[in-house]
């Protein structure tokens, strides 16, 4: 294989070329420290992206950073911080702007074919923007002329449930708590969230199994967990705040099993940038004890054989088995039991594609590890069996008692910075009873019982013409959802679309027949409202919450925060309503006393979430109180599932480049893959490519075929060889959620299955 990624290669007119390195060094470290660096220069932030740097993350009086849900360091420590987090915080407080001079001097249609890079990269969003299609651009619209569209647009409908209120997760929790109450007191549940695409499969399996819907442990747990299992994580680039965890577990002894189709670099070595001894002398530290690579969709099988080999152990050893915890807080254990006898060591090895041997080294270290954690990502859940996956994560830990005691207990990692808070605060098309009967008590609505629609849901409503106004409240969802044509088309069904964002992004130009942008403010300004500067709470991956404040003048003085848009959607739609909106947004501190009343663990909120680092919400599991049907942790016995593929067929998980966070692109490089220059590509095994005759850098077609039998295509992507099981491929969202059809979710939890699309790559034909 020719190897034409050692070579700087530039086109004709001197523009940079693809290029792939395979990367051999450390994670962040100083590798990190330049990318900032870069990104704070190119962005031209030198001074208020440092001084921001110093003020995020902080518990007196910082601002939560809006990447990822890593929860804050307990120590006080004052560089809490990440490369992605500085981007993603450096991406909001740019100088560039959006305004109205921009809409006019481009059409919608031109803005439709521009990358999202370019589209992000025009600047923060400064004031309300109505589309006008006879002209097609946006233009200018005063804030309650647009509240008025929206009201309108939603008081006029003859069934509540024909809109749909979507939620990313950097909506803080007040303004979650407002949404929600809008919408149930219009009549509907529908909201969808990012969750549904996300983790959608561990809140079930979770809630199935031990009665709470989120991990158990928090980021003390992490410290004296003998045993780290981190499955389907990139944490290098998704969660990089997890490296200092990985390396300190590692230099106090403890043992790092990473599960991942591809060995990325947070799972070999980094150096933490605040580590500043190591920094000096470019000393790095190990992240891992083991890796082993399943192919895509194997972890479930991976799990049984570790349970599997545990058990085996057990008849030699009872010790392996934690039979007093089992005995006495458990249920469905001979069930399970008799699953994993009845597994075959050859089916485990067949459809985990990792050998015996090596799952074997794996159980040995967790029968070993007195206390231990699993933690795992959408490498986990976003396949048709991604509940049974968790479930089954859930069952390993049952087997030794890994729950309710300290550095023990299963451990989710949350993408978007208060995705979790998102669904506690009320944001589910799936409510439970008893939060609307207290919502329906405390807040005098008369809240609808049956369920809304998710994201899928959502987009098929759409098309069915049952969908007549969605809000999206922040985020992308035209990028973010699957089968992005069909995405498309369902968008552009609606009446009107409303999009509350602070930068442009592809759903403000894939839109309906009427639609608005409403610019809200950024996680790092300054909420002024009557009572003075607010604050807003978010909950991490390890259900602490704590207050963001935020530090820096508004980008715009027509910018308004999300609680103040929601109440004034809330006004214009329901004139009628007894909900004091405009009392709510003059002090947040009234929507958290209402929120106290409601949601269970926020009781005495106000005073709680000033506490020095916040407040957890507490867990019952970890109390070892189960909230299921049998007042037990239940064991689930299931088959393994059927994931075989046809002859020449390849699976295909979607994931995220370095350079990216969700659908915000930063640049066309993925550093810790070894790429430059490049988006639109497919990471192959080497003798995949071979027998198809493919080499690095070829040209290739990438065609799926979806459960229904139809296919969608991708055309000239370039192939990349890398270290990842045969039979197996990956690229990069947004670009390829084109191939995920609609209809290909899990029966399971509806999630769609962007890590498990069946794919056939071939040669490109001549140009």
């Amino acid at each position: 294989m020719t190897d034409r990624g050692t070579e700087q290669r530039t086109d004709a007119e001197g523009h940079d070329q693809p290029e792939f390195h395979p990367y051999h060094h450390p994670a962040a470290g100083w590798g990190a420290a330049k990318s900032v660096t870069e990104f704070l220069i190119r962005e031209r932030e030198p001074i208020d992206g440092p001084r921001a740097i110093m003020k995020m993350n902080h518990e007196d009086g910082g601002f939560d950073c809006p990447g990822c849900a890593w929860p804050d360091d307990m120590k006080g420590l004052k560089l809490d911080i990440c490369e992605n987090g500085i981007k993603h915080v450096t991406w909001e407080m740019t100088h560039k702007r959006c305004g109205p001079e921009f809409f006019a001097r481009h059409t919608v249609s031109e803005l439709s074919t521009w990358s999202d890079f370019a589209l992000e990269d025009q600047g923060r969003l400064t004031e309300p923007m109505m589309y006008n299609s006879e002209t097609d651009h946006y233009e200018p619209i005063s804030w309650r002329d647009a509240f008025e569209v929206v009201g309108r647009a939603l008081a006029d409908l003859d069934d509540p449930n024909r809109a749909a209120f979507y939620t990313s997760g950097r909506l803080g929790n007040e303004a979650t708590f407002l949404y929600q109450l809008m919408a149930r007191e219009l009549g509907t549940n529908n909201l969808p969230d990012c969750s549904n695409m996300c983790h959608e499969a561990s809140g079930r399996a979770l809630q199935a199994a031990l009665g709470t819907g989120k991990g158990t442990v928090d980021l003390e747990d992490w410290e004296t967990a003998d045993a780290l299992f981190i499955i389907g994580v990139n944490a290098a680039s998704n969660a990089p705040r997890m490296l200092t965890a990985l390396a300190e577990a590692y230099r106090r002894g403890a043992q790092v099993v990473h599960i991942n189709p591809l060995v990325e670099a947070g799972a070999t070595r980094t150096i933490i940038p605040h580590d500043f001894l190591r920094m000096a002398t470019f000393k790095s530290t190990k992240t891992s004890t083991l890796n082993l690579q399943p192919r895509i969709g194997g972890d479930m099988a991976l799990i049984r054989g570790i349970a599997k080999a545990v058990l085996e152990q057990a008849e030699i050893d009872p010790k392996a088995l934690d039979a007093e915890f089992i005995a006495r807080y458990t249920a469905g254990f001979e069930n399970y039991r008799a699953v994993c006898d009845a597994t075959s060591w050859d089916e485990i090895e067949y459809k985990s594609g990792v050998r015996q041997a090596d799952i074997r080294k794996a159980a040995k270290i967790y029968c070993d590890a007195d206390r231990s954690i699993i933690s795992w990502c959408l490498g986990v859940t976003q396949h048709e069996h991604g509940v049974d996956s968790v479930r089954e994560i859930v069952n390993l830990l049952l087997l030794r008692g890994n729950l309710g005691r300290e550095g023990a207990g299963p451990s989710p990692v949350r993408g978007h910075s208060n995705v979790q808070g998102n669904r506690t605060c009320g944001i589910d098309h799936r409510p439970a009873g008893a939060f609307l009967d207290r919502l329906a008590e405390v807040c005098g609505i008369d809240p609808p019982r049956e369920h809304g629609m998710d994201t899928v849901h959502t987009i098929e409503a759409m098309h069915r013409d049952e969908i007549k106004v969605f809000v999206g409240m922040g985020g992308n969802f035209a990028s973010a959802a699957p089968d992005t044509a069909y995405t498309f088309a369902g968008l552009q069904k609606c009446d009107l679309t409303v999009q509350v964002s602070t930068k442009l992004n592809r759903s403000h130009v894939i839109h309906g027949r009427r639609a608005l942008i409403l610019p809200c403010l950024g996680r790092t300004e300054k909420d002024h409202q009557k009572a003075g500067v607010q604050s807003t709470s978010v909950e991490d991956s390890m259900s602490m919450v704590h207050l963001s404040v935020g530090m820096k003048k508004p980008a715009s003085p027509h910018l308004m925060s999300e609680p103040a848009i929601i109440a004034g959607i809330a006004r214009a739609a329901l004139p009628s309503s007894g909900t004091p909106w405009s009392w709510y947004v003059e002090d947040y501190d009234r929507i958290r006393d209402t929120m106290a009343k409601v949601l269970n663990g926020f009781e005495d909120f106000n005073r709680r979430v000033r506490l020095p680092l916040g407040f957890r919400i507490k867990q019952p599991a970890r109390e070892l109180i189960f909230l299921t049907p049998s007042g037990r942790a239940e064991f689930s016995a299931v088959d393994l599932p059927d994931d075989s593929t046809a002859a020449g067929t390849l699976i295909l998980a979607t994931l995220r480049s370095h350079d990216q966070w969700n659908t915000t692109i930063y640049s066309d490089n993925d550093r810790y893959r070894g790429v430059k220059n490049l988006r639109t590509l497919v990471f192959m095994n080497a003798q995949d490519m071979a027998e198809r005759g493919i080499e690095e850098f070829d040209d290739v077609d990438i065609v799926a075929t979806a459960r229904d039998g139809s296919t969608r295509s991708l055309w000239r992507y370039k192939a990349i060889p890398y270290g990842i099981p045969r039979g197996c491929a990956a690229g990069y969202m947004p670009e390829m959620n084109v191939l995920c059809a609609i209809g290909d979710y899990s029966t399971q939890s509806d999630q769609p299955i962007m890590k498990n699309v069946k794919v056939r790559v071939s040669l490109s034909a001549p140009a």
